[in-house]
């Protein structure tokens, strides 16, 4: 292209950005005061649209008994492991308590607990003790009054990461049991 064709180009681009910016200036008005409106045609009346709220009875959240429901009524769905341990502490114990009286005032909920660990160690033996955290919260929930039959296991070893890294913040994140329901 010679200089004289960019010019033109450009001119004319130009152009037709000022040209489509007017218009959508134009449209651009005041909305008109109702004394500014013709008058209505007799026998029309006018009718203003409400939101209704929903019926009384109705929850406005979450529907019972769902993920959502889940997740807005347990004090979290995931506990976390130090290395190479399985066990629940004070703090996860809270945790599993809120979950077991979700799943109490839901008797026909189904859940998956879901065990993980850290990127370090061989495969076998994060699957492993992926399996015994899965494992150890189902026990808890079981002690708790939950029927085993409600619960299954799986482990996923290293393989499913929540944090992406090989710091000590990304493997505690990812040392976890997460509880997921199951519709």
């Amino acid at each position: 292209m010679t200089k004289e064709t960019v010019s033109v180009n450009r001119k004319i681009t130009t152009a037709l950005l000022l040209s489509a910016g007017l218009a959508l200036a134009g449209c651009a008005g005041t909305v008109p005061k109702e004394k500014d409106l013709p008058p209505q045609p007799s026998g029309v009346t006018t009718s203003t649209t409400t939101i209704n709220p929903p019926p009384v009875g109705q929850p406005a959240g979450p529907a019972p008994g769902t993920r959502a429901d889940f997740m807005a009524s347990v004090l979290a769905d995931t506990i976390l492991f130090d290395t190479d341990r399985y066990n629940i502490d004070s703090e996860d114990q809270g945790i599993l308590q809120s979950q077991a009286q979700w799943l109490a005032r839901y008797p026909a909920a189904r859940v998956t607990i879901e065990g993980h660990c850290d990127e370090r160690g061989t495969r076998d033996y994060n699957l492993a003790l992926g399996e015994r955290r899965a494992n150890a919260v189902k026990n808890y929930l079981v002690s708790l009054g939950v029927d085993a039959a409600r619960i299954t296991t799986v482990s996923y070893g290293k393989e499913r990461p929540v944090a992406l890294g090989s710091d000590e913040a990304s493997w505690a994140k990812n040392r976890r049991a997460v509880t997921i329901t199951v519709q």
